[in-house]
């Protein structure tokens, strides 16, 4: 090598090294909403902790119920109780968070939440084992997440420029899927080791941050003065809604996905009879999407450079129920969880461009009736989910449940995708498109 070509090679290299991280920071989780927003980041890490906690809660209900019972069906049935109430209160809640302040609905919900989690764990201490009790609080707690959840979404575009929602989002995405991981892994331990009291009682500890992040922030009345809660207003919502095809199909989509794909209620079956396993495996099973989904979103710095946000979730819940069908089809552990972390992986793709969808192409007087309906659909989907899983094992087993729900996932995104082709089409560049499409319904 010459003197010219030394000099030239040691004068590529700051360059090339430049190239390397511009191309890591191209993928990479974009952090901007919480470094620019210290209102968001305060909100952002209460939640992240009250989450892990309610995490916690989620998966002991099932196994405790599993315990009592012995049945996936009861198992499911926690789905039906929380679903009456995740309806009725969260398109109600939806129209609350677009009448008063959100910030004080916050602080209410949160705090009824904490008392929530209070009495699972008097009762688990009392060891009083009444499965018709947990039923209620389940309910209960269904109920204020109903409320909670619309004001909870509604603040998001409030405190973050629309430019960096997709981004929030993703980070949202983080929060809720490493609560999904280190929520049932902390549960599993736990109810092993000292029992169902401790998951209750630390799930109780973790709203005083997620209560201290809300108190800290500004009043959030709605914009314009806001609409009286009330049926009129639900149906307003409900009508603006079914006049949007493109935003319409964001729900129908996951409803697809969650109701036919989920096989959540089968999780502590499958644990003890398909891999032979305790509460810890049980754990594993329900953290495993979980993980998927979260080594994704750290890689999802293209996020905010996607136009066809329609085509991507399109494409992603297809995925889901394509990884969900293999999941199915195998009784080995370690593979089990790889098909269940590409589920997870899938259904964050389609959570954060479903949301900025949403978000984007929906005003602020409206921000809180259709977060009703969003959280009816992502919570309430779920729910059906472990009710028609645990309904179809009971009748034939929980591995067919599991196959032929995927099956029947992947049948209704093709027919959903056929029917409102705009869907594809949609170009984030536009979002205003979507509110001035007509209905064809």
């Amino acid at each position: 090598m010459t003197l010219g070509e030394s000099e030239e090679s040691i004068s590529a290299a700051p360059s090339r090294r430049s190239k390397a991280r511009s191309a890591v920071r191209g993928v990479a989780l974009d952090i901007s909403p919480l470094r620019d927003n210290p209102s968001y980041r305060r909100l952002w890490w209460g939640e992240a902790l009250s989450f892990v906690g309610s995490q916690m809660t989620s998966v002991a209900l099932a196994v405790q119920v599993y315990d009592i019972t012995g049945s996936s069906f009861a198992v499911g049935l926690l789905g039906l109780f929380a679903l009456v109430p995740l309806i009725s209160l969260g398109l109600y809640g939806g129209a609350v968070a677009d009448s008063v302040d959100r910030r004080r609905l916050l602080i209410y919900t949160q705090v009824g939440l904490a008392a929530t989690s209070v009495v699972l764990a008097v009762q688990a201490v009392a060891g009083l084992e009444q499965v018709w009790l947990l039923y209620v609080l389940m309910a209960l707690v269904s109920g204020f997440f109903a409320l909670n959840s619309p004001a909870r979404r509604a603040v998001t575009p409030r405190l973050v420029p629309t430019q960096q929602l997709a981004a929030a989002n993703a980070l949202g995405q983080v929060l809720f899927n490493v609560g999904m991981v280190i929520g049932p892994l902390i549960a599993g331990l736990l109810i092993g080791s000292v029992g169902f009291a401790w998951v209750y009682g630390v799930d109780a500890v973790s709203f005083v941050f997620a209560i201290a992040a809300v108190v800290a922030l500004p009043p959030m009345p709605p914009e314009g003065g806001g609409t009286r809660a009330g049926l009129a207003s639900v149906i307003e919502g409900l009508r603006f809604l079914r006049s949007r095809q493109v935003l319409l199909m964001t729900f129908l989509v996951d409803i697809n996905a969650m109701v036919f794909g989920m096989p959540r209620a089968l999780f502590p079956a499958l644990a003890a009879t398909t891999f032979g396993g305790d509460a810890s495996v049980t754990g594993l099973l329900y953290a495993a999407p979980a993980v998927g989904a979260l080594v994704g979103v750290v890689f999802g710095g293209w996020f905010g450079r996607v136009r066809r946000q329609g085509l991507a979730v399109l494409l992603s819940v297809a995925a889901w129920g394509a990884a969900i069908t293999a999941f199915g089809l195998t009784d080995v552990l370690w593979l089990a969880c790889i098909f269940l972390a590409l589920a997870g992986a899938s259904d964050m793709v389609s959570a954060v461009f479903r949301t900025t969808i949403l978000q984007a192409a929906t005003p602020d007087s409206m921000q809180g009736r259709l977060g009703g309906v969003f959280i009816v659909v992502v919570a309430g989907g779920p729910r059906l989910g472990d009710l028609e899983a645990g309904a179809v094992a009971a009748v034939a087993s929980p591995q067919f449940s599991v196959v032929s729900g995927g099956i029947a996932c992947l049948a209704g995104v093709a027919l959903l995708a056929a029917l409102v082709p705009r869907f594809a089409a949609y170009d984030a560049a536009h979002p205003d498109d979507a509110e001035a499409e007509p209905s064809r319904n």
